[in-house]
């Protein structure tokens, strides 16, 4: 027996029946030398020591079924013509390891320069992959096209066998691009439906509503479309109108006191004393320039307009700054960038720092600013009693915990959820806040525990509190919003302003019985 029929001998006594190549790694490189040299007769031992070459190099790149593939790509004798001028651009779509993509390049130009005249490129070095991707042509072909003359042919079962295979791998790839582009319509469908819905309310807004604001803002009509979210080029306008202006602030008060902060800034950085001639406390100076100026490189980092060099950083920097100086007994905190931004979004800067103004003097955003513990504690009464009513169940379970609503609700309300819910979402969520006051804002927060309440009675008191303060990214409007419009925010027939005038009376009442001077 010659040295070619005892490789192809030992080669075949090994073969697995499923229709592969050899898995031994050294009748791999055998079958690659005896088809690189044919006429050549090479002591076995010679191909050994290709076979452990061959075979340190697979270990080295992590895929030792990378060798197999490449000991069936060099058979390219037996195949087909028309497989076979296919497979130069297959091979280089391969892409193998540089050591071993270069000799199998060798034998297979060989091959291919005999039989067409030309010579096929080698494959670039810079576009190498660690992760092997193959086209179907390369691997379909291997299994569906007949073995070489020189090999046993497949039986009829495992023939069949892998006819099934392929069609069943070809009907799932067809089923799954099938899945995917429905769903690529659907979402485009909905989209277009979306942009047609805002096109025609924007319509509304402007020709209809804004026009007549007074009269039609408290209409069932315009309560509806408001609940779906305002067109984003009325959004601002609608807000102005119904945050409102009780503060009387005009543009030019806000160049009075963004002129006074840029003074304070400039004397702050010329000097690094006291400036208590002024009146300006060391406590004052930290609000106006290291809380604003660190919080501004936190807002909405990823949208890259507030941090320094961006388009809104100046202006941002100036509302709070000029906010500071108009109301310095509630001076500046965390938080309030993200509120100042939302309405940079949105307005003008003079119209953006009116309504920042006015929104933070409503009674809920008052105390919580000015950190106004008693008063807290009574939002956060209210929204239990609300809490249990529609969560009973998971009332419980933050309970058995002592989880109490402090630990989300306070980032939840500073700002305004603009910072827990995508933006877009953000500020749908602030179109109903407008529509409806402080008490919206506790019914979003309902709306948040509801959607997401099967999660968090899996959950512990930790797990809970992560969970809550950073919410996941994927939240939807339509699923947040259907669960908002499931709160009912009634208890025994009250509403929120009145429970939370009834939890006032009782915290009183309790204040009033526990005072030292009753008790003696």
């Amino acid at each position: 027996m010659d040295l070619k029929n005892m490789a192809f001998s030992e080669s075949n006594q090994h073969r697995a029946l499923d229709g592969r190549f050899a898995q031994s790694h050294s009748h791999i490189a055998k079958v690659i030398l005896l088809y690189s040299h044919p006429q050549e007769s090479r002591p076995l031992e010679h191909s050994s020591t290709i076979s452990e070459t061959f075979f340190q190099k697979g270990q080295r790149n992590s895929n030792q079924s990378s060798i197999v593939l490449l000991a069936g790509n060099y058979l390219v004798k037996s195949l087909p013509e028309r497989i076979f001028r296919k497979l130069p651009k297959s091979f280089s779509s391969l892409q193998f390891p540089a050591e071993i993509s270069s000799l199998a390049f060798i034998f297979l130009n060989i091959e291919y320069e005999a039989r067409t005249g030309r010579t096929c490129k080698p494959p670039p070095q810079s576009s190498r992959r660690k992760n092997f991707e193959f086209e179907p042509l390369s691997t379909t072909a291997l299994i569906l096209e007949d073995r070489p003359s020189n090999l046993p042919a497949k039986s009829v079962e495992e023939a069949l066998r892998h006819r099934q295979e392929y069609d069943e791998m070809v009907a799932e790839a067809k089923k799954r691009e099938i899945k995917e582009a429905f769903k690529r319509k659907k979402i485009m469908k909905e989209r277009f439906k979306q942009e047609e819905n805002i096109a025609s309310a924007m319509v509304i807004w402007i020709n209809e509503i804004l026009p007549n604001w007074e009269v039609m803002r408290s209409t069932r009509r315009v309560r509806e479309l408001w609940w779906q979210g305002l067109p984003p080029s009325v959004r601002g306008k609608v807000w102005s109108l119904a945050v409102g202006n009780e503060l009387n602030i005009t543009p030019e008060l806000y160049e009075i006191f963004l002129s006074r902060a840029k003074e304070r800034w400039k004397s702050f950085s010329e000097t690094s004393s006291e400036n208590d001639a002024e009146g300006i406390s060391v406590a004052d100076r930290e609000a106006s320039l290291e809380l604003i100026k660190l919080d501004i490189s936190r807002t909405f980092p990823s949208l890259y307009i507030f941090q320094k060099g961006g388009p809104y950083h100046d202006v941002l920097h100036s509302i709070l700054g000029a906010y500071t100086c108009y109301r310095p007994d509630v001076g500046y905190v965390q938080g309030m960038s993200f509120i100042a931004a939302v309405l940079i979004l949105n307005l003008e800067e003079a119209d953006a720092f009116i309504a920042f103004a006015n929104l933070l003097n409503k009674p809920c955003q008052l105390a919580f600013f000015r950190v106004d513990h008693s008063m807290m504690l009574k939002y956060f009464a209210t929204f239990e009693v609300f809490f249990e009513e529609n969560l009973s169940k998971l009332f419980l379970h933050f309970k058995s915990y002592s989880l109490t609503p402090d630990i989300y609700l306070i980032d939840w309300i500073f700002t305004l959820y603009s910072k827990s819910l995508p933006l877009d979402l953000a500020c749908r969520v602030w179109d109903v806040f407008c529509r409806d006051g402080e008490e919206f804002l506790f019914r979003t927060g309902l709306g948040i525990l509801r959607l997401y309440e099967d999660i968090l009675l899996q959950m512990d008191f930790i797990h809970i509190a992560q969970f809550l303060t950073k919410l996941p990214e994927d939240i939807t409007s339509e699923k947040l919003f259907g669960c908002i419009a499931a709160i009912q925010m009634q208890n025994s027939t009250k509403k929120w302003t009145q429970v939370f005038a009834s939890v006032m009376k009782d915290i009183k009442e309790a204040d009033k019985n526990n005072s030292p001077a009753l008790k003696s």
